[in-house]
């Protein structure tokens, strides 16, 4: 018992291990005041961050430093973000629960050599403004989602461009269709 209160006490003496613990206890309260504890604690530890950021319960991140939010951003539920790679979200961008999101992922050429001792390739994921990203989609490192752009939910979305607009599903997730404007003009004959 005293090893583990001797590695805990470690790990509270660094900046980063004081961080973990804080984030461990705030990141599933409850409400408005979870909402904002969450949003005071980590806007100091984003890479940027714009306004009117939401952070809803279960939120999990890793090398939150690389990660560059935008303005009126909902991060959902439960939502796992991984961004070793680098991560750019833009403004009016919303995902919902238990949306994953990675930028780096392990080397795997030799087969002589496990995997874990082969090290990572990282590719940087950019999410373009107003996307939405539906329940449980998993977004691959090196993906670059256009603005406007709609992710169905379960879709896994590999490191390919998409255009703005695009509405993607599947898996592989592929274009299925482009959300155009509608004409709201109505034309009268006299």
């Amino acid at each position: 018992m005293y090893r583990y209160f001797r590695l805990l006490l470690r790990e509270m003496l660094t900046k980063e291990g004081r961080f973990r613990m804080r984030f461990f206890l705030i990141r599933n309260l409850p409400g408005e005041s979870g909402y904002a504890i969450r949003k005071q604690v980590l806007s100091k530890r984003f890479g940027a961050v714009g306004k009117n950021v939401v952070i809803a319960t279960g939120l999990q991140i890793r090398n939150i430093d690389k990660i560059q939010l935008g303005s009126d951003v909902y991060l959902g539920v439960d939502n796992f973000f991984q961004a070793g790679g680098g991560l750019e979200i833009g403004d009016e961008s919303c995902f919902g629960p238990g949306v994953s999101i990675w930028t780096q992922n392990h080397r795997f050429d030799d087969p002589d050599v496990g995997v874990f001792k082969q090290g990572y390739d990282f590719k940087k994921v950019v999410i373009g403004k107003r996307v939405w990203v539906g329940a449980n989609a998993f977004i691959m490192p090196g993906a670059e989602l256009g603005d406007g752009c709609i992710v169905s939910a379960g879709a896994v979305v590999g490191a390919k461009k998409f255009p703005p607009n695009s509405i993607l599903a599947g898996n592989p997730a592929r274009y299925i269709g482009k959300r155009e404007k509608k004409d709201t003009s109505e034309t009268t004959d006299n």
